[in-house]
């Protein structure tokens, strides 16, 4: 292995909008229903406080606006609903120069398409594609209504971003399974850009908080089926403050960390904060060359799978390869 491998990274800010959500996992401790959505005041501090980022990752509970709390609240501001807000901040983060990723769960075809006029990418992990216990009072984890909005986004053309959570109840087989699905949404549509293999993390005060993280050889092993099966353009991706092991991840095949960010935490997972990049590669031995990357990949910079509404921006930080240029 040498430093000629290219690893690649987003800088972002993360920008949760609201915790109320409709699905109640049993693993999830960023859920709340307590109807708090942030405001546009407060949204626009958070974009002006980074110097870095080229990626404004706007992710809520999914159908938040399904309750009355939350509905008020947008009524209030003039806003018929979440998807209608999330697009007006999209616009206000094209102003401060950053491109937007929005996940916003599970989203009907009109939904997406007024968000891809905003978004460099968009994202919806499918998590696995078998039902299992712990997504029991989660309409949205129905396998069915995930990969229904993965394959619409497809059909739009839109940058997308997906992936699957081990450790939460499924079987090996399952996880090969939910990683065919994924492929074959990949070779159908050509839209999946990078898929996460993703550890669970047990949250205190949730259904599964003594559940044990899956090692690190149930997470390679799924790092290595994804990249038997998945397109050989679709980049495998491994959120780097959760693995144990970074190194046997990127030998095993995975080539991106996703988004870091200098001015917020992983909102989900705030017990493991972000590793500096200086320290990811220092802890690499210099075997990995990393390379900065803008929220939609490379592949689609070039194939022009973007807006008019942001092409300025992308034109603006894209090289001639499609990453971003050097500072």
């Amino acid at each position: 292995m040498t430093g000629d491998v290219i690893v690649t990274y987003s800088m972002n800010v993360f920008i949760p909008l609201t915790r109320t959500c409709r699905n109640n996992c049993h693993y999830c401790g960023f859920r709340t229903n307590d109807g708090k959505v942030m405001g546009e005041v407060e949204v626009e501090n958070l974009l002006k406080r980074t110097s870095s980022a080229t990626e404004a990752l706007f992710t809520f509970g999914e159908k938040a606006d399904e309750f009355e709390n939350v509905r008020g609240w947008l009524r209030e501001r003039g806003f018929a609903g979440m998807v209608e807000y999330v697009t007006h901040l999209n616009k206000l983060a094209v102003e401060h120069g950053l491109l937007p990723h929005t996940n916003a769960g599970v989203l009907n075809r009109e939904e997406l398409k007024k968000l891809k006029e905003w978004n460099a990418s968009m994202g919806l992990m499918l998590e696995q594609a078998v039902e299992l216990e712990c997504h029991e009072k989660s309409p949205g984890k129905k396998p069915e209504v995930r990969i229904k909005t993965i394959k619409e986004a497809g059909k739009l053309e839109i940058p997308f971003t997906t992936g699957i959570l081990i450790g939460i109840g499924e079987s090996r087989e399952d996880r090969y399974y939910s990683l065919e699905v994924i492929a074959d949404l990949a070779e159908n549509y050509d839209h999946i850009q990078e898929v996460i293999i993703q550890n669970f993390s047990p949250k205190k005060g949730t259904p599964m908080e003594d559940w044990k993280t899956p090692d690190i050889a149930e997470l390679l092993d799924a790092i290595e089926y994804a990249k038997k099966v998945l397109p050989d353009d679709v980049v495998i991706q491994v959120p780097p403050n959760l693995v144990e092991n970074l190194k046997a991840c990127l030998d095993a095949g995975a080539r991106d960390i996703g988004g870091i960010s200098e001015v917020t935490p992983d909102y989900i997972n705030p017990e493991h904060p972000w590793p500096s990049l200086k320290k990811i590669e220092k802890s690499l031995n210099g075997e990995y060359t990393f390379r900065e990357r803008l929220p939609i990949h490379p592949k689609y910079v070039r194939m022009g799978w973007f807006s008019e509404r942001i092409a300025h921006l992308i034109k603006h930080y894209a090289d001639k390869e499609g990453y971003r240029c050097s500072k």
